[in-house]
């Protein structure tokens, strides 16, 4: 029942952001308060149905960004807890002793950085012409089928 609410609300509120919120400023023209007001949204992600990419973005199209400097600013403040991870789970790796495939590994490295390269590229195309109403669409009807399968 969470999950749904948080779907539906949250969803709302992306819808809100995008119709009203949205800006024409780039990630560079942000401020101190802009840019604790996005990393303190992440908070948000916290609770269940919310994601961390989606609450940044409708913060970030709130301060005003446009929808692509809201997007890349959002994958922007990823980067450095997927890179603690993977630092983290090769140290792991290292100090089981364990053999480890480290060729194969560096190619699944480089392969998903690669590909995540592209799908970014891509959905920066996609909202840039679309918009975040899909996502609006999607979040809420998802949420309404949950609450209609656990009511």
């Amino acid at each position: 029942m969470l999950i749904a609410v948080g779907l539906i609300v949250f969803g709302i509120v992306l819808g809100i952001a995008d119709w009203k919120g949205r800006g024409t400023r780039d990630e560079y023209s942000l401020t101190l308060r802009d840019v604790l007001v996005i990393g303190f949204a992440q908070v948000l992600a916290l609770f269940p149905g919310t994601s961390r990419a989606g609450i940044t973005m409708t913060a970030a199209l709130f301060v005003g960004l446009s929808r692509d400097a809201a997007a890349r600013f959002s994958f922007l403040l990823s980067v450095p807890i997927i890179a603690a991870a993977t630092l983290l789970s090769t140290r792991d790796l290292v100090g089981r002793g364990a053999e480890t495939e480290w060729g194969i590994l560096l190619f699944g490295f480089v392969v998903s950085a690669a590909s995540t390269y592209a799908m970014v590229h891509l959905f920066l195309s996609f909202i840039r012409r679309i918009g975040m109403q899909p996502f609006v669409i999607y979040r809420v009807a998802l949420g309404v089928v949950l609450l209609a399968m656990f009511w």
